[in-house]
């Protein structure tokens, strides 16, 4: 990029990345813009944030997936807060467990980025199973979601080089659930790899994958307007079964909508029991 952005031009990229994918940009994030641009532009010859907010208004360009990829932050670790995995162990899967009897059992990780989360659920049911063997008899499917297909792609083939294993994921686990590849990176083992369906998804799109009894959506909905917040939760208490529960990320929290959930303490921790409608 050779000039800076103008106000016009931020405006401008401000309201198409919110139309796009409903990130809502802050005031004075021109740095950010152009730090994650840079390349973009240079590669396909813009000079200007113009000139590539032009190209973005063509209806399926391929550089809207390419813009909004770059703009999406993919920042996860294993194990993440490590108390919603504790109340996953220790509350959710007991209950479930009660429940479901021999029934399937249906997870969402939306906006799941490279898989360490899903993965982590997944995880985190292997070691319930061989804690309290026959409690969770049933089939267990874990659908993750996000609207990057580079970091989906990352997380279907499950591997990953050592610096991304350490973020979270201790030698216990390193050494129950991966492999090591011949790339000099760790592979997810086949046992909890297909316990996952990877999904390509815009949560700002209208969406039918039947109903699931948990939904983990953590650390993304800060970055929506409070309108846009408020219809993405209304329309997964939709994808939840009556008393299916909701698990939010730890600076998140639900104001609102005291018709579509209940707040549950779990100390430490926060989640929510869909209410029936």
């Amino acid at each position: 990029m050779k000039s800076e952005i103008t106000p016009q031009e931020y405006e401008a990229f401000k309201a198409f990345l919110q139309d796009a994918c409903g990130i809502l940009l802050g005031d004075n994030k021109q740095y950010l813009v152009k730090s994650r641009l840079r390349k973009i532009l240079e590669e396909n010859g813009f000079d200007t944030l113009g000139g590539l907010i032009k190209q973005l208004q063509r209806p399926r360009d391929p550089l809207r997936e390419v813009v909004i990829d770059a703009m999406t932050t993919n920042e996860t670790l294993w194990f993440r807060d490590t108390h919603p995995f504790r109340i996953l162990n220790e509350r959710l899967l007991p209950e479930l467990a009660e429940q479901k009897g021999s029934q399937p059992l249906r997870i969402w990780s939306a906006a799941c980025s490279t898989g360490q989360e899903p993965y982590s659920i997944a995880m985190a049911i292997d070691e319930f199973r061989r804690l309290k063997p026959g409690r969770l008899r049933g089939d267990v499917r874990i659908v993750a979601t996000d609207i990057s297909r580079s970091v989906l792609e990352v997380a279907r083939r499950g591997e990953y080089e050592m610096l991304a294993i350490g973020r979270g994921l201790s030698p216990e686990r390193q050494r129950s659930y991966f492999t090591a590849s011949p790339s000099g990176g760790w592979q997810i083992k086949p046992a909890i790899k297909n316990m996952v369906e990877f999904k390509e998804l815009n949560l700002l799109d209208r969406y039918i994958m039947g109903k699931f009894d948990l939904v983990f959506c953590r650390n993304v909905l800060i970055y929506f307007s409070a309108d846009l917040k408020k219809d993405i939760l209304t329309r997964m208490h939709s994808a939840l079964v009556p008393g299916g529960y909701l698990i939010l990320g730890a600076s998140e929290s639900l104001n609102g909508l005291p018709e579509y959930y209940e707040m549950v303490q779990c100390q430490p921790g926060i989640i929510y029991r869909a209410r029936k409608k």
